[in-house]
């Protein structure tokens, strides 16, 4: 199954596996989630998640063909979508196993935009 949020693309190729496609700098910023310690992105899905659950992630960003491989944990559940956001879930990058690299990447991606108000996924 295939999603597209505003140029993410997710698909899971098999259970517990997500594989997501960011596209664009504003869909990095929409999905981001700094204020998570760690990192972590917001991952539009119609799959239900429990919080605490680990995931395994195959991250694409923007114009970079390398798969970042990053572990992580549901944080934050939007079961269904309401007030104009999205349905899906947070997860918090491990403190190992690829996210930190994962949070260097994004953050050196977005750069300034980190500042901005404007409205994410989740926030």
């Amino acid at each position: 199954m295939a999603e597209d949020l505003a140029g993410i693309n997710t698909t899971t190729p098999k259970p517990g596996v997500l594989s997501l496609a960011i596209k664009e700098k504003s869909a990095l910023y929409a999905a981001y989630m700094s204020y998570v310690k760690g990192g972590g992105l917001f991952i539009p899905t119609n799959k239900p998640y429990k919080i605490g659950e680990e995931v395994f992630m195959l991250l694409t960003l923007i114009d970079d063909p390398a798969k970042l491989r990053v572990i992580g944990h549901v944080v934050w559940v939007s079961p269904t979508a309401q007030a104009g956001r999205p349905q899906g879930i947070g997860v918090q990058f491990s403190e190992k196993d690829g996210g930190l690299q994962a949070r260097d990447k994004i953050e050196g991606l977005l750069g300034s935009a980190l500042q901005s108000s404007r409205p994410t996924h989740t926030m």
